[in-house]
């Protein structure tokens, strides 16, 4: 623990009546429910790698057509597979088949779209009556499509630190001018393991901040190797301490089992509970009761929040920002967005979560930032976003 002086107030366990189900439901819904989900995206993906083969076929003139399907299929098809395996199993032929896979329905992602392209120019071409070349109409549009992919798969590789300053009234002196480092969405698992994270950790120690605090989903849902994903941790501290709450990846198995690895590292696991380091409120609230209104609510009036002086919620999504607000944090640290992560997909995010889905913004008296993360999800890509840790200077807000 820190040196610095400090106090936890825990508020009461909650408890919820439920209705007792089967056994055998309990067991076979949610294996139905994945298995559902798994073959729906399976064929519908399918079907896209159908649509992109066919149309660089028809445009490019390669009669291979059905040879580039079966090893797009089968790309598809590995992806799914090494996901759900991935719960149960982690080894390098695993993991090397995920990585690849997944990097595949990245550029999967921009031949769709060079795809529609395409037939759009193939549209002009019939309707205006425009000189277009079908090969190369093929190869420019497709071409892009590959220079994104490569520039997608360098782009999330790199590791950038974004600067922001965060004036809070009645700031402590003791924290005037210090900094706090934003971590989230670091998803450790097949692609991003201990390598990364040593890499993430070397740029903390460059910018020596006061504090870190993580902001969720440290993992990308496999419970296998947790302690070998998180260990370069247990070499790493800050002077005001490492706090860490959940996210809805970290929930995909039983939460106890990654907060254990987590903690095992010497990191403080705020288990929606709040801790005061020389006079600055933490509030940390774990993804599933954070996203639920009441929940969320109960947590933070049983911390019982000291409305005269500045205060930090910690929770994985930008999301019952009404009730922190009305509850007196003062700044809410999030993550779980990715800004999108890959183009086009930044603008879906924005439409749910609208101006905080990246960066700092206020909602009245609440301060949110919402970063785009150090890690990916999926396909191991970034085009139209960074892959970054933030550090907050803490100022104090004036008067008036």
């Amino acid at each position: 623990m820190p040196a610095s002086s400090s106090h936890l107030e825990k508020p009461p366990v909650l408890e919820h009546a439920e209705p007792a189900m089967p056994a055998s439901s309990l067991a076979t819904s949610p294996l139905r429910r994945i298995a559902g989900i798994a073959v729906f995206i399976w064929l519908f993906l399918l079907l896209i790698s159908g649509f992109v083969w066919g149309t660089w076929s028809h445009f490019f003139g390669a009669p291979e057509w059905l040879a580039w399907q079966t090893i797009s299929g089968a790309l598809v098809t590995t992806f799914l597979a090494t996901s759900l395996l991935g719960f149960r199993y982690s080894n390098p032929l695993l993991r090397g088949a995920y990585a690849l896979s997944a990097a595949w329905l990245g550029g999967l992602n921009f031949a769709f779209f060079a795809a529609m392209t395409c037939w759009i120019a193939y549209g002009v071409d019939l309707l205006f009556g425009a000189p277009l070349s079908r090969p190369w109409i093929s190869i420019f549009c497709f071409g892009l499509a590959l220079v994104a992919t490569l520039y997608g798969l360098l782009n999330a590789a790199r590791i950038r630190t974004t600067r922001v300053t965060v004036k809070l009234s009645n700031l402590p002196k003791a924290w005037e001018g210090r900094t706090v480092a934003l971590v989230t969405d670091l998803h450790l698992g097949h692609v991003s393991g201990p390598v990364f994270l040593r890499r993430v950790i070397s740029r903390l120690r460059a910018t020596q901040p006061d504090a870190i605090l993580i902001s969720g989903d440290m993992f990308d849902g496999s419970t296998i190797g947790l302690d070998r994903l998180v260990a370069p941790w247990k070499n790493f501290s800050a002077p005001r301490g490492i706090f860490y709450v959940t996210g809805n990846h970290d929930e995909f198995s039983a939460r106890e089992i990654y907060l254990r690895a987590v903690a095992a590292t010497g990191i403080r696991v705020l288990n929606n509970e709040k801790v005061v380091i020389d006079g600055l409120q933490i509030v940390g609230v774990h993804d599933s009761e954070a996203t639920d209104t009441h929940e969320l609510r109960s947590i933070l009036r049983h911390s019982r929040i000291d409305r005269s002086s500045p205060s930090i919620l910690l929770a994985h999504q930008p999301a019952q920002l009404a009730v922190a607000e009305e509850e007196g944090v003062s700044l809410q640290l999030s993550g779980h967005t990715h800004r999108g992560q890959v183009w086009p997909w930044n603008g879906l995010v924005l439409r749910i979560y609208g101006r905080f889905a990246y960066g700092l913004h206020r909602l009245r008296s609440l301060q949110v930032y919402t970063s785009s993360g150090v890690g990916t999800w999926g396909p191991p890509l970034r085009v139209g976003t960074k892959s970054e840790i933030v550090i907050i200077r803490l100022e104090t807000a004036q008067a008036g």
